[in-house]
């Protein structure tokens, strides 16, 4: 007989949760569905933070009970909080991100702590924000490259991926390792070519999703910035996701940011978006330090023709017309691709591209923000 979601839900009303009640009686199991393959997922989705925080064991109780049903070949299961739990901070949150999932030392996601203003990070000189608007114009490995290469210049650097529901800075930099916390309350950050990193992609298995709504990743960014210990730096890199939403906002008001990069392909598609970005950087009084022009050119490494396969100049001419510099045209290259796939960014060997990132550290030092 063919497995159904009446069998799975009969194998998750005979999951306990604390405070009474089984899973299926109390209503916290979501999106149940049954893959042709065997494969179940379905969302246990806690009415608060603190709540998700209490349910890890019966999450893990679930993902058994389920994977012990004949037919079922995994059991894929997603923890979650919606909203109502107040000012969750470090202790308040960590749901887990999936099946299997170890719990951090420290619990990421809770709702963000009240603040009375920005405020500076502990021992950090500069906080500088690499901003898009649109995903794909490669802001990550910008971000990477330009940390290693204020390092190669003497700068103690730390790097910070604010991409939390997509992290990309454990792969291109190279580790995976989970940070330690060695109290409970804050995250000793992993250490790559010469810089200081976190992500949350460090906490969770890199193949499962996080699946939060917008209170648990203003939080998460807030930890991230405020409960790392970053000791002393002249200036951290805030990679952040695309679009002009809940991470951007957070960042803008709960730290005080020297100011943000917009970075941009030259294509028309792309500047209508980094627009966006750079108005809402406007709005919330966060100073434009300049633009970069990524992927601007292409040099065949067979014939040394050099093509515009985006056109060339949009984000020149963009800088121009809202009066801010244009920092660095950077070339589009397979060997950027590679050294950031094999967690060693270009910017740490030498060559043509390793220069281009030089050259973009070398003008953030001349203005002082580096």
């Amino acid at each position: 007989m063919a497995l159904t979601e009446n069998d799975v839900r009969t194998a998750l009303a005979g999951v306990a949760v604390p405070g009474g009640g089984d899973l299926i009686s109390r209503g916290l199991v979501r999106a149940l569905r049954i893959d042709d393959d065997g494969r179940v997922h379905f969302v246990i989705e806690a009415p608060s933070p603190e709540e998700a925080g209490r349910l890890q064991e019966a999450s893990q109780a679930a993902e058994r009970a389920v994977e012990a049903l004949p037919g079922v070949s995994k059991a894929l299961v997603v923890l979650t909080a919606h909203g109502g739990g107040g000012a969750g901070g470090a202790g308040g949150g960590g749901a887990r991100a999936g099946a299997g999932a170890a719990p951090p030392d420290l619990k990421i996601g809770g709702h963000p702590k009240p603040q009375a203003g920005p405020v500076r990070i502990p021992g950090v000189r500069n906080v500088i924000a690499i901003a898009s608007g649109k995903g794909g114009v490669g802001k990550s490995t910008v971000s990477s490259n330009l940390a290693v290469a204020l390092a190669r210049q003497g700068r103690r650097v730390g790097l910070l991926d604010a991409d939390i529901l997509g992290p990309s800075q454990p792969r291109m930099m190279g580790q995976n390792r989970k940070p330690r916390s060695p109290d409970g309350k804050t995250l000793i950050p992993l250490e790559a070519h010469g810089v200081k990193f976190m992500s949350i992609g460090l906490l969770v298995p890199e193949k499962e999703a996080l699946v939060w709504r917008g209170p648990m990743l203003m939080g998460a960014l807030q930890q991230m910035l405020l409960q790392v210990d970053w000791g002393e730096l002249d200036v951290l890199i805030v990679d952040l996701p695309p679009g002009t939403g809940d991470v951007q906002l957070t960042l803008s008001q709960k730290t005080e940011v020297t100011g943000a990069i917009v970075v941009s392909t030259p294509q028309d598609v792309a500047l209508i978006d980094a627009r966006k970005a750079i108005s809402m950087f406007g709005k919330v009084n966060t100073p434009i330090i300049g633009l970069v022009e990524n992927m601007s050119s292409y040099v065949c490494p067979d014939c040394g023709h050099e093509a515009h396969i985006f056109g060339h100049g949009g984000v020149r001419d963009e800088a121009a017309a809202i009066g801010a510099p244009l920092l660095a045209e950077l070339p589009l290259s397979v060997d950027v691709r590679l050294a950031g796939d094999a967690g060693t960014p270009i910017a740490a060997g030498e060559g043509p591209a390793a220069e281009a990132y030089a050259g973009l550290a070398r003008a953030l030092v001349e203005k002082g923000v580096a």
